[in-house]
């Protein structure tokens, strides 16, 4: 263990199951934080990933991670993080994973586009561990740059694996039906009611890796979030002029709208751009579980909420810097939700937005009939753009607001409302009390939340 790594455990007391040494805090999320730990018996340094059980079943996320774990013990690869232990007290539990020292995909490539051999390393160890993900039944869903990792050899390390999906989760005819992933790198198909290949969606989200990484930007680009989802519906995009014919052609058959044009594993190992210098790596070896054998193995107790016998310390938690601010932060701001305007306009807005599986012209419908409920008069009407206003007057007269209706493909439609009048505090709490809970059953996701209905199938 180098020096640096030394100065994360400076205190013997901080250590649990009288094996693991804590250390920092890496990342912290709603119900978990990552910890940068060290195995005592081993002096091999871990990540571990503590989760409160009772915020887990508050957010109805048990089904989520018991998944997560049962996946990470069927991929055990070179290019995958490896989950090296599940523990639980009454009140945690706790993920011990592969430490991987050399941090996201996406920090190197936000400082610019990647020569092409290095480029073609990393997308060749991602589809190496995708197709092992694949022979095992498991679909990643969430495919993107901050979820791909870097070791101390450079080598990439595929992680989070919580929107993953099992075979059982399937319908009868083998699609997935639950919508997740992260906007920016989601397949067309998914956003659709009708089943989707989850296999054929994660290799879209490879076709966008490949372009941001050769490109230092996103296919897909517009002035707001409807232009966007348009063209990544109909497979709108522009190569810049560096790219290599053979890079263009391998993109150019993974960002096909139609799933079954869309290339296979097979075709892509095959393609001459994929091929120069690649070495299949070997798994790693292990027993052939089954899926049912494997799930029988995770023994996590849920049923129990207490006090916990582990304690573990509140340690300082080291945020990355991110001082650029270039095209890759659009991956970014979707990754987090789904206003861009901010890195098109220049005047303040306070926006908010939510994605609807519905139709402009219903989403038009279903907000005038909620208005009406709400007792909010409709003062103007356009094409797509609604202002309503509320019957109080406040502080500095009626709470007033614009909503503008976005249709990015028949049945998925974008809604964008702002504040146009009135005080700024009321019109909050207008949102949170009353629109909010009135738009629960045509909200599909709000900005900022992952596309997970948190029970996926």
């Amino acid at each position: 263990m180098d020096q640096q790594n030394k100065k994360s455990f400076q205190n013997p007391r901080n250590v649990i199951f009288n094996k693991y040494e804590m250390g920092k805090v890496l990342g912290q999320g709603n119900f978990a934080k990552v910890y940068h730990c060290k195995n005592l018996s081993e002096n091999e340094s871990v990540a571990i990933k503590v989760i409160k059980k009772e915020r887990l079943k508050k957010e109805r996320l048990v089904k989520q991670i018991k998944r997560e774990v049962s996946v990470m013990r069927l991929v055990r690869h070179p290019h995958i993080v490896e989950l090296k232990e599940v523990m639980a007290t009454k009140g945690k539990i706790f993920l011990v994973v592969e430490y991987v020292k050399g941090g996201e995909l996406f920090n190197k490539v936000a400082k610019g586009k990647l020569n092409e051999d290095v480029a073609r390393k990393y997308f060749q160890q991602l589809i190496s561990a995708v197709d092992f993900c694949h022979s095992r039944g498991v679909t990643h869903r969430d495919l993107k740059p901050e979820n791909l990792l870097l070791d101390e050899n450079e080598d990439l390390k595929v992680s989070d694996f919580g929107l993953s999906a099992l075979p059982e989760q399937r319908r009868e005819d083998g699609m997935l039906l639950t919508p997740c992933g992260t906007p920016a790198y989601v397949a067309p198909e998914v956003l659709k009611k009708k089943g989707y290949d989850g296999s054929k969606a994660d290799l879209w989200s490879c076709g966008v890796i490949l372009y941001a990484l050769l490109c230092g930007y996103l296919p897909f680009q517009g002035e707001n979030v409807m232009r966007i989802y348009r063209k990544t519906f109909k497979g709108e995009y522009e190569f810049p002029e560096w790219i290599s014919p053979h890079a263009k052609m391998l993109i150019s058959n993974l960002l096909v709208p139609d799933p079954k044009k869309r290339y296979s594993i097979v075709d892509i190992m095959n393609h001459p751009w994929f091929r120069v210098g690649f070495v299949r790596p070997i798994a790693f070896s292990m027993k052939d579980l089954s899926i049912e054998d494997n799930n029988k193995d995770i023994n996590i107790d849920f049923s129990e909420i207490g006090e916990d016998d582990v304690d573990i310390p509140e340690l300082v938690m080291v945020k990355p810097s991110r001082p650029f601010y270039n095209a890759f932060e659009i991956i970014s701001s979707l990754s987090h939700g789904f206003d861009l305007r901010s890195l098109f306009e220049t005047r303040k807005r306070l926006p908010s937005m939510f994605i609807s599986k519905f139709s402009a012209s219903t989403m038009l419908e279903k907000l005038e009939v909620m208005g009406k409920k709400l007792n909010l008069k409709i003062t103007g009407k356009k094409e797509f753009v609604v202002r309503m206003e509320g019957a109080r007057e406040g502080r500095k007269g009626k709470v007033a607001m614009t909503m503008e209706v976005f249709e990015v493909a028949p049945e998925v439609a974008v809604v964008e409302f702002s504040k146009c009048g009135g005080d700024t505090l009321e019109y909050v709490k207008m949102c949170e009390e009353q629109l909010r809970p009135s738009l629960k059953d045509i909200v599909w996701s709000w900005q900022g939340d992952n596309h997970n209905d948190n029970n996926p199938q």
